[in-house]
């Protein structure tokens, strides 16, 4: 068998690697703490599993959903818009239904990159942006995770077909606010680049700090398309359900390479995210508080061992600066064999986050405060 090129420009998965590490680590019998992928320990809400249960004997549950979505399903995402953003958005046309918004954000190169194009992706950041620019032919040009765009090259601004910006962001748990959208549907518009908008943790937000959409922006609809996921907010990972949404081209676009790669999402899934979206919002907030203890606990815990980070205001990420003395996979590797801590190198997610290590509390609190003692016991302090 040859395989193609294209696999060669392509490292293997990054969280692949740490799961393949963990199991080697557990199969010995050593405790590990996983502070690695971000897979929320909390329950799906039971209203929604009580859903599930529901439509799983029905009939229609049975059947191939569409690829777009199932209308009802749509509905719903444009009212959850509208009463969380004051976004209005078309069912028919401006919403589409993702299996997770990974696999949207993996195909959507596929609709608007051909070879010798170019899309922006900020460094460091969620490696699917560049891993599927890389897959439809592309290449990557990474900028600064807050960019001055003025500042990139106008033969790269001319070859641009996408701009991806992720706020909240993974790994870094940082924020944007409205001028920086402004800024981003500006450039957009000037350049005819598509926006492209990772929202997953919009809903995860401490202190009262609450994310907004880039969608807000007057005339982003224009230039841009959305992704976001229960994911993260309803404790739904292992469900597979997102949404797309925005400009209507760029959804359709999308929907047609879905349409003949996918078969859509289980009906079934969408007619329980359909109440996750349309039920009280209480389980969210309630999420939010737990997550929020947590962080107060990791970010007291490292601060009183000598490490200087900001405390996150959103996410269920932390951005860890490694020791004087150390990189990304050195101390990645040391909290490993000296401590059974796993983390994830930050240099997985690019050039600039060679430095820092991504620590995800989604882990009981009594863990966090067992990996804090384990540090100051193997004397690893910043």
């Amino acid at each position: 068998m040859r395989k193609s090129k294209r696999l060669d420009k392509i490292p293997p998965y990054l969280f692949v690697k740490i799961e393949e590490k963990k199991a080697e680590l557990v199969k010995k019998g050593i405790d590990v703490i996983d502070f690695g992928i971000g897979d929320p320990d909390l329950p799906t809400p039971e209203h929604i599993i009580s859903k599930m249960r529901e439509v799983l004997p029905t009939t229609e549950a049975e059947n191939y959903p569409t690829s777009k979505g199932e209308p009802l399903f749509r509905k719903a995402v444009a009212d959850w818009y509208k009463k969380r953003f004051n976004v209005l958005l078309d069912p028919a046309t401006e919403v589409c239904a993702l299996i997770g918004s990974k696999e949207g954000l993996a195909h959507l190169p596929l609709a608007f990159v051909d070879p010798g194009d170019v899309t922006l992706v900020p460094d460091p950041s969620y490696p699917v942006y560049k891993i599927s620019t890389i897959l439809a032919g592309g290449e990557p040009y990474l900028i600064p995770l807050v960019p001055d765009l003025k500042k990139i090259p106008a033969n790269i601004v001319k070859r641009a077909k996408l701009l991806y910006i992720n706020y909240p962001n993974n790994p870094t748990a940082a924020v944007a606010e409205k001028d920086f959208f402004e800024q981003c549907v500006n450039f957009c518009r000037e350049n005819n680049i598509l926006l492209v908008s990772d929202l997953a943790y919009s809903e995860m937000g401490y202190d009262g700090y609450k994310p907004i959409s880039v969608l807000e922006i007057p005339g982003a609809k224009e230039v841009t398309i959305e992704f976001h996921s229960l994911s993260k907010t309803y404790n739904m990972t292992g469900w597979r359900i997102g949404m797309a949404v925005g400009n209507k081209d760029a959804v359709s676009a999308l929907a047609t390479i879905k349409s003949n790669i996918d078969s859509g999402v289980f009906k079934a899934i969408q007619l329980a995210a359909i109440t996750a979206l349309s039920s009280s919002q209480d389980c969210v907030a309630q999420n939010n508080l737990f997550f929020q203890e947590r962080r107060d606990v990791l970010y007291d815990g490292l601060s009183s061992l000598g490490f200087k980070l900001p405390k996150p205001k959103a996410t269920f990420y932390m951005w860890v600066p490694v020791p004087k003395g150390e990189t990304s996979a050195s101390f990645t590797e040391k909290l490993l064999d000296k401590c059974g801590i796993l983390v994830v190198p930050g240099s997985g997610y690019g050039p600039s986050g060679e430095g820092y290590v991504r620590f995800a509390f989604t882990i009981p609190k009594e863990r966090i405060k067992l990996a804090i003692k384990r540090l100051k016991d193997a004397n690893l302090h910043s």
